[in-house]
């Protein structure tokens, strides 16, 4: 039996309420901890975008600063 068979003799509030509340109650676990390391991934990559950023204006600021000054 196909699911659309399944569903459709019954109420529209089992298909579109309480299914989806089933759902999240079951797998709800499951859905909170793939977005929070979802999230937490995004998190350390702006960190690490920011990291680098920072590293690389402060080289680029040396080295002109260095470069200018011809005391090497």
């Amino acid at each position: 039996m196909a699911a659309r068979e399944i569903f459709a003799g019954m109420p529209w509030w089992v298909k579109w309420v309480a299914v989806p509340v089933i759902a999240l109650v079951v797998f709800g676990g499951l859905i909170a901890s793939v977005v929070g390391f979802l999230f937490g991934l995004l998190f350390k990559l702006l960190i690490f975008v920011a990291l680098v950023g920072g590293l690389i204006y402060v080289v680029r600021r040396f080295m002109s600063s260095s470069s200018s000054r011809g005391d090497w």
